[in-house]
C-alpha cells in the first residue's frame, strides 16, 4: 500500500453518533408494591405477588407486662396464653378476658432455664420442655408433680398424642443434642415424682426414635399416625411410622433449620431457614431493627418549633444474611418449594381461609402463601424483630396472637380491622438527580379519589434516615397525584386510604432527569483535499422485533450509523473535512457549531452552524497557510424546552493549512557491492514528515517511513534503503517522492552507479 492510499486508512477510525429523535424527556419507573413494600411498612394493607396493593390484616399490641428478656413458646386455651420464658425460666399466664388491661402471672418457674416448649394437659397439667438441661416438667397450678432429666441437652417441642384429642395418653418429646424423639407415657409419668435417679422406663419415658443430626427441631403427627420431623442444623425431613423406628429421609438440606411444619389437605408444608446461625442466636441478638415511625413528618413533636428531628441509631443494624423456603410435601409426592424470600428467617406456620400465614423476622416479616393461586403476600409487620410464634384467637375468628423477641412482646394479628390502612415503600431509585412527577396508578382507584391520600418525599442522597424532605401530600388531577417541585435522586412514596377494602394496582412514578449537558467523545480532522459523500441513510423496516421494541424504548432512528461509516471519500482539493462524536446522557437531540480562527486572530469563523450532522467539509484554499484554532459547540435542541438547552462549548483539535511541499534536501545512491545504498534527506517549513516513496525505472516501488535515527518525529529526517542486485536488476534511474502530514509532496529524479 503506498503512503497515499494510507491516508484514506484513517476514515477507517470515524465512529459518530448519528441524529436520531429523542426519547421522551422524562422517564417513568413502574412501582412493584410487593417488591417495594417491607412488612414493617404496612398498616391494614397487604402486598400480593403479582404486584398489587390490597386490604390486610392490621398488627395491634396487647398491653401485657411481661417483664422477661426473651418469650420462646405460646400456648392458647380460650382467652388465657400461655408463654415460656427464658433464660429465669418463667411460664406466663395471660388472662385476656379484657383485652384492653390484660393480666399476667407467674405460674411456674424453672430457674436457670429456656422453656422452648409448652403443652396443655386436662385438669390444667402442663407439660414443660427445658434448656439447657433438658429437663421434662409436669406441673399443675405451679406445682411440680414430676420432673426428669433427659440425656440430652434442650427439649425442642412437644407434641400430644392419643385415641381422644381431649385426653391424650401420650406425648412424642422432641430433644436436640442429641437429636432424638421420646414418647412419654403421661399416666406413668404423673406419677414418676421428682427423683432425679429414677429410672427412665420407670417414668414411661422410651427411646422412639432418632435422627443423625442435632436435633429434632419440630415434630407434627398426621392424621394416620405418621410423625413428621425437622431437624437442625442440616434442615433434613424425615417420616417416621406411627409406632416409632427408623425414620425415611424425605428432604435434605445443609445448613439450614425445619423451623415449622404445617399440617394441609393432601400432606403439609414445611418453613426451613437456610443459616449457619441457630434461631437462639438470632433471637438474643439486639434489637437493632426499630418500627417505621408513621406520624406525619409535617406536623411538629413536643420539644420542636417546626420540625422533627431524626436521629440515626448508633448501633449497627444486624442484617440477617440467610434465606428461607415454604416447601409444600404432597402425600406420595416429591417436595416443591412454593416460596422463598431472601434476607428472611422463617419462624412459624399457621393457616387462614386457605393460606398459610407465615411469622419471620428479621424485622418482624408476616408473610403469606395462597395454594391454590400459587401466590404469595406480605401482610402487616410485628413491632418484635423475630416473631416466635402465630397461633389462633379462636376458631374461624380471624386473630392470631404473635410471640415476638427483640423486643420481647404480645401483639394480635387481626384480619377483621378495616380501619384506615397505609403503606408506604422502601427507596425508589430514580438513578439519576430528578424533578419527581405524578404517580398514577394502572387501574382507577376503585374508590373516590378523595378516600385516598399519597404523599411523596425525596433526598438526594441515599441514607434511609438522614436528608429527606418532609412528607408532602399530592394533589389529584385526572388520575395522578403529584408535588409541585419535588427533586431528589431517592423517592418514597405512601398511600393512606380510608376504606381500607380498597385494592391498588401497580403505579408509575414519572419523573423529569437532571439536564446533563452534552459531551464531546472523539473528534477528528482529517487529511486535507478529501471530500465526503454521505451515504443516504436505511429506511426503517416495516417489520419491528420484540427485542427492538424493548430495547429502543420506542427510539427511531431516522439515519444508521452503519450507513455513514459506509459514506465514500473522494480525492477533491482544496476541501477540508472534520467529524466528531457527541454523547448526551439524557438523548437530548443536539446541533453543532463548528468554528477556526488564525493563531493569531480573535474573531470567530463560523464554518458549519447549528447542524444536526455528525461532520463538517469545508473549503481551505482561500485560507492563508498556517495553524488554525478550532471550536465545537454542541447545543441541545427540541424537544428539549428553550429555557432548558444546555450547550458546550470546546477548542478541538489545531488545523494546519499547509500548500507547500517538502524540500529535498539531498538524495543520493551508494554502490555497496552488487547492490547500492539510497539515501534522501528532506526538510519541511510547517508539516512534519510523513515518509519517502522509491520509484524505480524497472517497475519496483518501496515505502519508507522508518527514518535513519528510528523515530519519524520531525519536520527534516533522513530516510535510508539498502538494496540488493536482484531487487536493482534492470533499473537505472529511481524518483524519490517526499510526502508530509498535510498530503503534500515533492520528488526528485537520479541515475543509479553503473555496475
Amino acid at each position: 500500500m503506498g503512503l497515499t492510499r494510507k491516508f484514506w486508512v484513517a476514515l477507517g477510525l470515524l465512529t459518530t453518533v448519528t441524529s436520531v429523535l429523542a426519547d421522551p424527556l422524562s422517564t417513568s419507573k413502574r412501582i412493584d408494591f410487593y417488591r417495594e413494600i417491607s412488612s414493617r411498612n404496612l398498616h391494614g394493607m397487604a402486598t400480593r405477588s403479582d404486584g398489587r396493593l390490597l386490604a390486610g390484616p392490621e398488627v395491634r399490641a396487647l398491653k401485657a407486662d411481661l417483664g422477661t428478656d426473651l418469650l420462646w413458646s405460646l400456648s392458647v386455651d380460650e382467652n388465657e396464653l400461655l408463654i415460656g420464658t427464658g433464660p429465669e425460666g418463667k411460664l406466663l399466664a395471660v388472662d385476656l378476658t379484657d383485652p384492653a388491661a390484660p393480666k399476667t402471672k407467674v405460674v411456674l418457674e424453672l430457674p436457670g432455664t429456656h422453656l422452648f416448649s409448652v403443652a396443655r394437659l386436662p385438669k390444667d397439667n402442663l407439660l414443660v420442655g427445658t434448656s439447657p438441661d433438658g429437663a421434662l416438667v409436669l406441673a399443675q397450678q405451679g406445682k411440680i408433680l414430676s420432673r426428669v432429666k433427659l440425656p440430652v441437652t434442650s427439649i425442642l417441642d412437644i407434641k400430644l398424642v392419643g385415641t381422644d384429642a381431649t385426653k391424650p395418653t401420650a406425648a412424642l418429646v422432641a430433644t436436640g443434642s442429641h437429636g432424638q424423639i421420646y414418647r412419654v407415657d403421661l399416666a406413668k409419668f404423673a406419677k414418676a415424682g421428682v427423683d432425679p435417679d429414677i429410672d427412665l422406663a420407670a417414668a414411661g419415658i422410651a427411646l422412639w426414635g432418632a435422627v443423625r443430626d442435632d436435633n429434632v427441631r419440630r415434630l407434627l403427627v398426621l392424621n394416620d399416625g405418621t410423625v413428621i420431623a425437622g431437624s437442625a442444623p442440616k434442615g433434613n425431613v424425615y417420616q417416621f411410622p406411627a409406632e416409632g423406628g427408623a425414620p425415611i429421609l424425605l428432604d435434605e438440606n445443609n445448613h439450614a433449620e425445619v423451623t415449622a411444619l404445617l399440617p394441609w389437605d393432601g400432606g403439609f408444608f414445611a418453613a426451613i431457614t437456610f443459616t449457619n446461625e441457630t434461631r437462639e442466636t438470632r433471637v438474643k441478638q439486639a434489637n437493632n431493627n426499630q418500627p417505621a415511625n408513621h406520624d406525619d413528618d409535617n406536623k411538629p413533636k413536643e420539644g420542636s418549633e417546626n420540625s422533627t428531628v431524626v436521629v440515626a441509631p448508633t448501633t449497627p443494624i444486624v442484617t440477617f444474611s440467610g434465606r428461607s423456603q415454604l416447601i409444600w410435601y404432597p402425600t406420595g409426592g416429591f417436595p416443591e418449594v412454593v416460596a422463598t424470600r431472601m434476607n428472611t428467617a422463617f419462624y412459624d406456620l399457621a393457616s387462614h381461609e386457605g393460606n398459610v400465614l407465615i411469622a419471620g423476622g428479621e424485622e418482624g416479616e408476616l408473610l403469606g402463601y395462597n395454594p391454590e393461586q400459587q401466590r404469595s403476600y406480605t401482610f402487616a409487620g410485628a413491632t418484635a424483630s423475630q416473631v416466635n410464634a402465630i397461633i389462633p384467637a379462636g376458631a374461624s375468628s380471624g386473630k392470631f396472637y404473635l410471640l415476638g423477641n427483640n423486643p420481647g412482646t404480645l401483639e394480635l394479628l387481626d384480619f377483621n380491622d378495616r380501619g384506615t390502612a397505609t403503606a408506604e415503600t422502601g427507596r425508589l431509585d430514580l438513578n439519576v438527580m430528578s424533578t419527581v412527577g405524578a404517580v398514577r396508578f394502572e387501574r382507577p382507584v376503585p374508590i373516590p379519589a378523595e378516600l385516598v391520600k399519597v404523599e411523596l418525599r425525596a433526598s438526594f442522597g441515599s441514607d434511609e434516615l438522614e436528608g429527606w424532605t418532609a412528607w408532602q401530600t399530592a394533589g389529584y388531577c385526572v388520575g395522578g397525584w403529584s408535588v409541585a417541585g419535588l427533586r431528589g435522586r431517592y423517592v418514597q412514596l405512601r398511600i393512606t386510604a380510608q376504606d381500607a377494602a380498597a385494592e391498588f394496582a401497580r403505579a408509575t412514578l414519572f419523573s423529569l432527569p437532571q439536564n446533563r449537558r452534552p459531551q464531546l467523545q472523539n473528534f477528528q480532522i482529517l487529511s486535507p483535499n478529501f471530500a465526503l459523500l454521505p451515504a443516504p441513510a436505511r429506511a426503517d423496516r416495516a417489520a419491528t422485533s420484540l427485542a427492538q421494541i424493548l430495547q429502543a424504548n420506542g427510539k427511531s432512528e431516522v439515519k444508521s450509523r452503519d450507513a455513514f461509516l459506509n459514506s465514500e471519500v473522494t480525492p477533491q482539493p482544496g476541501t477540508q473535512v472534520a467529524f466528531w462524536s457527541v454523547n448526551d446522557a439524557d438523548g437530548d437531540n443536539t446541533t453543532a457549531t463548528f468554528s477556526i480562527r488564525a493563531a493569531d486572530a480573535t474573531e470567530w469563523t463560523d464554518v458549519l452552524v447549528n447542524s444536526p450532522e455528525d461532520y463538517a467539509q469545508f473549503e481551505i484554499s482561500h485560507l492563508a497557510e498556517g495553524i488554525y484554532r478550532t471550536r465545537l459547540t454542541i447545543s441541545e435542541t427540541s424537544p428539549r424546552p428553550l429555557d432548558q438547552r444546555l450547550a458546550t462549548s470546546i477548542e478541538t483539535d489545531d488545523l494546519m493549512i499547509d500548500r507547500t511541499p517538502p524540500q529535498i534536501l539531498d538524495v543520493s545512491a551508494i554502490k555497496q557491492g552488487n547492490g547500492c545504498m539510497i539515501t534522501v534527506h528532506a526538510r519541511d517549513a510547517l508539516s512534519l514528515l510523513r515518509g519517502v516513496e522509491l520509484k524505480f525505472n524497472n517497475g519496483a516501488s518501496f515505502d519508507l517511513e522508518q527514518p535513519v535515527d528510528g523515530i519519524l518525529d520531525g519536520q527534516e529526517e533522513t530516510f535510508a534503503l539498502e538494496l540488493t542486485g536482484q531487487q536493482l536488476d534492470g533499473s537505472t534511474s529511481v524518483e524519490a517522492a517526499v510526502l508530509d502530514e498535510a498530503g503534500n509532496s515533492s520528488a526528485r529524479r537520479i541515475f543509479l552507479p553503473v555496475k
